[in-house]
């Protein structure tokens, strides 16, 4: 995946400036900054989901496996199936039971085959590492379940369509320390078959999960690299102010 000169706006307000960057496949990319600098609002763009907010619009190019999701012909549903998202605090339908909120998905897509999404359901919790919790219980509500557990179940719904880019939108923030351990260890088995995209409040997070750092400030992309790279040896005095804590 790969931006090139992105802007986006909210009216008058331009959240994203000039963002150009190739996302690297199979691997887990952190864009971490301050509380306003963009972060969300530039992967809301990789899956056209900015567009939804009214008056919200995005120029420039975004390119998946070489095609520009923002192409007149592209149809933007079909991008948000092969681009899912995992939002800050787990949203679980609250009227549906676990087996249905992972197969939403699925049936939204026209697929009516029961023992197709009975198995596309089985594996999908079991790669969100949610499967042997809930195996018992899956007539059970899914808003009936532990917090930590309702992220991963959101996971699961993202991966049952199998997309091949994952956006995560500080998917940690509103977890204790134990869950937010497991949806880390998760997202080191995402990417041995996906694309793993996180925004993250937690440089400590980043360090721990990412690949590669992206480093945005005021809706500029001020430094990407290797996230050891960023850690140990920025090359931007304005990263290295942000690492070691001088402002943010």
């Amino acid at each position: 995946m790969e931006t090139n000169e992105l802007n986006a706006w909210f009216g008058s307000f331009q959240a994203i400036k000039n963002v150009s960057m190739k996302i690297r496949g199979n691997l887990t990319t952190a864009i971490i900054g301050p509380s306003g600098c963009g972060k969300s609002t530039l992967i809301r763009c990789l899956n056209r989901m900015h567009e939804v907010t009214p008056k919200a619009r995005a120029k420039g190019r975004v390119l998946l496996d070489g095609e520009d999701i923002y192409s007149r012909d592209v149809d933007p549903v079909e991008i948000r199936r092969k681009v899912g998202m995992v939002f800050q605090k787990p949203n679980p339908f609250p009227t549906m039971s676990v087996f249905d909120n992972v197969a939403f998905g699925l049936r939204a897509n026209g697929i009516r085959d029961e023992e197709f999404i009975t198995k596309q359901v089985e594996r999908s919790l079991r790669q969100a590492a949610l499967w042997k919790e809930v195996e018992d219980n899956l007539d059970g509500c899914g808003a009936g379940i532990s917090g930590g557990q309702q992220q991963r179940l959101c996971i699961a719904r993202a991966l049952a369509i199998e997309p091949e880019v994952v956006l995560m939108d500080e998917p940690c923030s509103a977890l204790d320390p134990i869950a937010t351990s497991k949806i880390e260890d998760l997202i080191f088995d995402l990417k041995e078959r996906y694309t793993v995209i996180i925004v993250t409040h937690n440089m400590q997070q980043a360090a721990r999960v990412a690949d590669y750092t992206a480093f945005m400030y005021l809706g500029e992309l001020i430094e990407y690299s290797k996230t050891k790279r960023i850690f140990e040896n920025p090359e931007e005095e304005l990263t290295e102010k942000y690492i070691t804590g001088r402002f943010g």
